[in-house]
């Protein structure tokens, strides 16, 4: 895909989303839905400078995309009923929004298929539905470009080759795929919420929205779910921050400096609303259950000073049984430091070294810690490595910030 079709696709992400999920749908064959969409921006680009951008221009891509599509089929030599069923759909008006909206319901759960690997179900489905370009994948997984290339590629294939079937699934398949769908919906948001890409707006607010969309269609879809419940109580509840979380000048502004009356007390309520009726129901908590109380926790505080760090970390302690990746024992560190001091964090930490040396954060983490120990050198060495690592503009510029005030000697 061009440079140019790639802006097109990251101006109107929706419109690509959808367009994808309609194509996906009409012609059940994923590499002729994205080739198409893809030509369909193409001619987007080619058009739209001149002519003006259409009234509607999502039903003018699936115009456009549902003729390309035809047109491969032709060129392919398809002479079977994906032919004629794409003879009899060519001049079909727009479909409603409520039907493109079950499409791409539709599409969650078919690349959340249990058939597939559980990365190549996430990562089809970020591409697929999410939108999201291959190298902002690849930062998701923290793996080679060309490497999570070929993972989607296999899936697709794998697909087409189990004729697995664009629906929804009934009430009996929903378990064996939630927690793909939940994960994938995860990482859109958190996509959304910190864009990994060095020339990306810090937050992308399109993203964080379509995830907060579909994640409210699930929970309608399953209200007892509660890691579904978990999922969008941690959606709202990070989202209230997000008029906090970049400064007018750019930066991202972290926990314990962002002004808490810029938070959003709607967003706030219901989240903490969501979070109550989790721990009533009785049942023991899941990852995004136990992530959504961490952040009822931090969110319920007047300010940072007087976060429940006790009850951070007990919940943190909870989190590692159930997940024991490297980012969580750090997340857990850092709130060990704020409860038994900077030495022991920055011990937990540094046992994690083999694992997350390549992870801006964990440097960052570092660099704070050794400030608060006085170790200064080490502190700026860390920050140089968080700095070099940072994905992200607003966390550079954060960065670059925190060091700079260590070289004036400020606190």
């Amino acid at each position: 895909m061009s440079d140019a079709v790639e802006a097109i696709t990251l101006a109107h992400r929706e419109e690509w989303a959808r367009v994808v999920a309609s194509l996906a749908r009409r012609f059940g064959d994923l590499d002729i839905a994205e080739d198409a969409a893809a030509e369909a921006f193409a001619t987007a680009v080619e058009r739209w400078p001149t002519d003006g951008v259409p009234p509607n221009p999502g039903a003018w891509l699936t115009t456009t995309a549902v003729r390309k599509a035809i047109d491969r089929i032709r060129r392919e030599n398809k002479r079977d009923d994906k032919q004629r069923e794409a003879w009899m759909l060519h001049d079909e008006p727009p479909e409603p929004l409520g039907v493109i909206d079950d499409d791409r319901l539709r599409l969650i759960f078919t690349c959340c298929h249990p058939a597939l690997a559980m990365e190549a179900r996430v990562a089809l489905t970020l591409r697929m539905v999410g939108g999201l370009t291959m190298p902002e994948i690849a930062r998701a997984f923290l793996v080679q470009e060309s490497t999570m290339g070929q993972r989607i590629t296999r899936a697709k294939a794998k697909i087409k080759a189990a004729r697995i079937p664009y629906r929804v699934p009934t009430a009996e398949d929903l378990p064996t795929r939630m927690s793909g769908v939940l994960t994938v919906l995860y990482l859109v948001f958190n996509e959304g919420y910190l864009a990994t890409g060095p020339d990306a707006d810090p937050v992308r607010r399109e993203l964080t929205d379509e995830a907060i969309r579909l994640t409210r269609m699930l929970h309608h879809l399953v209200p007892h779910d509660g890691e579904v419940v978990g999922l969008l109580a941690l959606m709202v509840l990070t989202e209230a921050r997000r008029d906090a979380r970049i400064s007018t000048e750019g930066e991202l502004v972290s926990l314990d400096e962002q002004d808490r009356a810029a938070w959003d007390a709607t967003l706030l309520t219901e989240g903490h609303r969501l979070v109550r009726e989790r721990l009533g129901s009785g049942e023991a908590p899941g990852r995004f259950q136990i992530l959504a109380a961490i952040n009822a926790v931090h969110t319920s505080a007047p300010d940072f000073a007087s976060t429940d760090w006790s009850q951070v970390v007990a919940l943190y302690d909870q989190l590692v049984r159930l997940d024991p990746s490297p980012i969580v024992a750090l997340n857990r560190a850092i709130a060990l430091a704020e409860l038994d001091g900077p030495e022991v964090g920055l011990a937990t930490i540094d046992r994690l070294d083999g694992t997350l040396a390549g992870y801006h954060a964990y440097h960052a983490a570092r660099a704070d810690l050794l400030r608060r120990l006085g170790r200064t050198q080490e502190s700026r060495d860390a920050y140089d490595r968080a700095i070099e690592l940072a994905g992200n503009s607003a966390e550079s510029a954060e960065l670059t910030r925190r060091r700079d005030r260590l070289r004036s000697g400020q606190p």
